[in-house]
C-alpha cells in the first residue's frame, strides 16, 4: 500500500524573527508552495495538520510560516521537521511520471524474469533520473530510459526492465 503522504521538504532552520522557516523543498516545481493551504507533519504517532500562514520562493528555497509561529523561538521548534501533502493535494502525475517516495522499496527484475534487487534510491544528476538498485552483489546504476523500462507499478511495488537494453546502460558497482 502506497504511503498517503507525500514528502515535499525539510525545514532547515528559522528565517528572520517573525516566525518564518527556510525549507528545502523535495520537489521539481517550489512554486507549487503557493497554492498550499496546509501541510502534514510526522510526529512519531502519526501525521499532524499544520496551516500555512506565508509563502515565498527564493534561490531555490521556500520560506514559511506554519501553524501562527511569531516569533524565532516558534520557528527554532519546527527545524528538522519534514514537510508532506496528502495525496488527495499532490501535483497531478503525467503519464509515465512517478513520485520517487513511491519507487523507493520496488523490487527489480528483467523480462526474462531474473530478480535484480530492490530501488533504494533515485537520483537526479541530469536529463534522466537514475534508479539506485540494491542487488546481491552491490549497488547496480540504470537510467530511467523508455527504452529500458518496460513496466513501472508502483501499487504492486514492481519495476520491470529490458534485459536485453539493461546490458546496454547499467552500471554495475
Amino acid at each position: 500500500m502506497l504511503n498517503p503522504y507525500i514528502e515535499i521538504g525539510e525545514v532547515l532552520r528559522p528565517q528572520g524573527i517573525q516566525g518564518l522557516v527556510k525549507v528545502r523543498p523535495e520537489t521539481d516545481t517550489p512554486e507549487r508552495f503557493h497554492a498550499l493551504k496546509e501541510v502534514w507533519l510526522a510526529d512519531g504517532a502519526g501525521y499532524r495538520r499544520a496551516a500555512v500562514e506565508a509563502v515565498s520562493v527564493r534561490e531555490d528555497f521556500v520560506y514559511l510560516r506554519l501553524d501562527g509561529a511569531a516569533s524565532r523561538d516558534d520557528a527554532e521548534k519546527q527545524r528538522g521537521l519534514t514537510l508532506y501533502v496528502d495525496r488527495a493535494h499532490a501535483r497531478p502525475l503525467k503519464e509515465d511520471e512517478w513520485f520517487i517516495c513511491d519507487l523507493i522499496g520496488c523490487q527489480v527484475r528483467t523480462d526474462a524474469g531474473e530478480a535484480l534487487g530492490e530501488v533504494t534510491d533515485v537520483m537526479q544528476p541530469g536529463p534522466n533520473d537514475v534508479f539506485v538498485i540494491r542487488t546481491g552483489r552491490g549497488e547496480m546504476l540504470v537510467p530511467v530510459l523508455k527504452r529500458v523500462l518496460v513496466r513501472v507499478d508502483v501499487e504492486r511495488r514492481e519495476i520491470v526492465l529490458n534485459s536485453e537494453r539493461l546490458r546496454e546502460v547499467a552500471l554495475v558497482d
